[in-house]
């Protein structure tokens, strides 16, 4: 009996030490994170009221900066997650 529990725990100990292949696979960018920045708007043909021009560009350079600052942070993001995933082995 004492013999089956020694070659029972060998064999079990030597199947445990088998190595697995994992493959590894940074994730892609997700769709929702692949939208584009809003559209500019345009001034509207026929405006003689220099304050409908600047509310509109006032609008585009908020849209614009905002936008730019969400992209720019998530590629830094994106970026540094990757370094670092690519330095892990």
């Amino acid at each position: 009996m004492k013999r089956l529990l020694i070659i029972l725990s060998i064999v079990i100990l030597a199947g445990c030490s088998t190595a697995v292949p994992v493959q590894r696979h940074f994730p892609d960018v997700p769709e929702d994170m692949k939208q584009n920045c809003p559209e500019i708007k345009l001034i509207p043909p026929g405006t003689t009221k220099l304050s409908e021009a600047v509310e509109v560009i006032s609008e585009n350079y908020g849209s614009y900066n905002e936008c730019r600052v969400k992209i720019d942070a998530w590629i830094e993001w994106y970026s540094t997650q990757q370094k670092i995933f690519d330095s892990v082995k």
